[in-house]
C-alpha cells in the first residue's frame, strides 16, 4: 500500500495554512513535522477547474486523496453509473493513489420500493445483516471495476442501532474485506462515538477486523451532549480518540494517518499541536515496538477464519429479493427521519428523534453556507423557518435543490411581513430557478422571456 505519512483534510477556509504546513514537512528529524498529504471532499472539486492552493500542493509532490461522500454504496440500490464516473475523473485529475468512500447510505426509496426517493444529506449506518452484506459487497465490486484506482471504505459513526444484526462491526468489515479486497479507511474517532452511543467497544472491533487492510486512517474531534456523542469534525481531537488511536497503531503500523476538521477552524498553530499529538502517538507505538505481523491481532477475526485475499473471490449477482427488502427496511427508516411516518418496529424512538433533529439541524447549516444569501435576507428568522419547513420537506434533490424550495416555500406558505426581505428573497429565487442566471440588463431579459414564450408554440 502507498506509504502516506500524516495529513490533513484539505478545505478552502484552511487552504494557505494547509500550504505553509506542507511546505515544511520534512524539515525536522525524520520528516515528522508539517504536512505529507491531504484529502478533498470529492465533491467540492470540479475537474476542469481545480483549486489552484490544491495545484500548487501537487506540483510541489505533497497527494492528494478525493474522499466520496454521496456514492452510497451501502444502499439497495446499484451505484449510479454517474456518481461513479465523476469519482474516477477526480482521482485522474489530482493523479491519486487511491479513492475512498464510506460504507453508509445516503438515499432511499424510488424505483427499487415503489416509494418517493428521499435524500438524507448525511451517512446512515447499514444493517450489519447478511442481506446488507451481500449488497454492499456487489456494489463495491461495480465500484472498483468503474475505478482508476484502488477503492478504501470508510466505517461511519451512528447515534442509531439498527434491530436483528448478525454480526458485530469486526466482522462486517472483515467479511467485506475478505470478499472484495477492499481496503479501509479506519475513523478511530467513529469507534469512540459508536462506543459511546452504541456500547461497541473499539478494542472489541479492533481485535476483529483486518488491520493489515487498512489504507489509512482518520482522526476527528466531537462533543459529548446528554449522553450521545457528536462527531461534529468541529472540535479539537479528545484524549480517548487518541487513545483508540493508540490502540490501533500498537496493532499495525498504518500508511497514512489524517486529522480531519471541517468547520470552526482553529488557529493554525492549533492545528500543528493537534498534528503533532497524532504524531506523538505513533512514534510511541513505534518506540514500544508493539507493530503485529500482518494476520496476527486475533485467531478469531470475522465468521469464516480465513485472511484477506489480494484478489477477493467473484461476488455473485444479488437476489433482487435482497435488494428489494433492504430497500424497504432503509427506505422505512429513513423517511421515519426525514418525513416524519411512524419509527419502524425495534428502534429506539428517542434515539431517532436525536437523529432526525440533527439531520435537520445539519441541513439548515448546509444549506447557510452553499446559499448565504439566504441567511443573510432572513436574518435570525432564517433557521426556525428552515427547520418548519424541513418538517414536512424531505429532501429528494440534493442541497442545491433544497436552499431553492426552501426560498420558494417561504414565498408561497410561510408570512415574511418584511416586505424589503420578501422582495429580495424573490429576487434570489427568480435568479436561481431559471434555465440560466437572469441578465441584469433590462433588454436582454425580455429578450430571454420572449424566447422562451415562442419555444413553447
Amino acid at each position: 500500500m502507498v506509504r502516506l505519512g500524516t495529513g490533513i483534510g484539505w478545505r478552502p477556509e484552511i487552504a494557505e495554512a494547509v500550504e505553509r504546513m506542507a511546505a515544511s514537512a520534512g524539515a525536522g528529524p525524520a520528516g515528522r513535522t508539517g504536512v505529507d498529504w491531504v484529502e478533498v471532499v470529492a465533491e467540492n472539486v470540479c475537474p476542469g477547474h481545480i483549486p489552484e492552493s490544491l495545484t500548487r500542493l501537487r506540483e510541489r509532490g505533497v497527494t492528494v486523496v478525493p474522499h466520496g461522500v454521496s456514492l452510497g454504496l451501502g444502499g439497495a440500490d446499484r451505484p449510479d453509473e454517474e456518481r461513479l464516473r465523476s469519482l474516477a475523473e477526480r482521482a485522474e485529475a489530482l493523479g491519486a493513489p487511491l479513492v475512498t468512500e464510506h460504507i453508509a447510505f445516503v438515499r432511499a426509496g424510488g424505483a427499487l420500493t415503489a416509494s418517493p426517493l428521499l435524500e438524507a444529506g448525511h451517512l446512515l449506518p447499514v444493517p450489519r445483516t447478511r442481506d446488507a452484506l451481500d449488497v454492499l459487497c456487489e456494489n463495491v465490486r461495480i465500484a472498483q471495476d468503474a475505478l482508476p484506482v484502488p477503492l478504501a471504505l470508510e466505517n461511519i459513526a451512528a447515534l442509531i442501532n439498527w434491530p436483528g444484526e448478525e454480526m458485530t462491526e469486526g466482522q462486517f468489515l472483515y467479511d467485506l474485506v475478505d470478499r472484495t479486497g477492499v481496503r479501509l479507511l479506519i475513523d478511530v474517532a467513529n469507534l469512540h462515538t459508536n462506543h459511546v452511543n452504541r456500547g461497541e467497544d473499539p478494542a472489541k472491533a479492533l481485535d476483529e477486523l483486518p488491520v493489515e487492510a487498512i489504507a489509512y486512517v482518520h482522526v476527528a474531534g466531537g462533543f459529548e451532549r446528554d449522553g450521545v456523542w457528536h462527531d461534529s469534525h468541529a472540535h479539537p481531537v479528545p484524549q480517548q480518540v487518541l487513545d483508540v488511536l493508540a490502540d490501533l497503531a500498537s496493532r499495525v503500523s498504518p500508511p497514512g494517518v489524517l486529522l480531519e476538521r471541517d468547520e470552526n477552524f482553529p488557529e493554525p498553530e492549533e492545528l500543528e499541536r493537534e498534528l503533532g499529538a497524532i504524531r506523538g502517538v505513533l512514534e510511541s507505538a513505534e518506540v514500544r515496538g508493539a507493530t503485529e505481523a500482518p494476520g496476527a491481532a486475533t485467531e478469531t477475526r470475522g465468521s469464516s477464519g480465513a485472511g484477506p485475499v489480494e484478489e477477493a473471490v467473484v461476488v455473485a449477482d444479488t437476489e433482487p429479493a435482497v435488494r428489494q427488502r433492504l430497500g424497504l427496511a432503509q427506505a422505512s427508516l429513513l423517511s421515519a427521519l426525514v418525513a416524519g411516518t411512524p419509527v419502524p418496529e425495534g428502534f429506539d424512538r428517542v434515539r431517532l428523534g436525536v437523529q432526525a433533529r440533527a439531520l435537520a439541524a445539519k441541513r439548515s447549516d448546509v444549506v447557510a453556507k452553499i446559499a448565504p444569501e439566504l441567511q443573510e435576507i432572513l436574518g435570525k428568522s432564517y433557521r426556525p423557518a428552515f427547520l418548519t419547513y424541513a418538517q414536512g420537506h424531505p429532501m429528494t434533490g440534493g442541497y442545491r435543490r433544497d436552499a431553492l424550495s426552501f426560498a420558494e416555500h417561504v414565498l408561497l406558505e410561510q408570512s415574511l411581513d418584511d416586505a424589503d426581505a420578501r422582495r429580495a428573497l424573490r429576487e434570489w429565487w427568480l435568479e436561481r430557478s431559471g434555465p440560466a442566471p437572469r441578465s441584469q440588463r433590462p433588454t436582454a431579459r425580455l429578450a430571454r422571456a420572449t424566447r422562451r414564450v415562442l419555444l413553447r408554440r
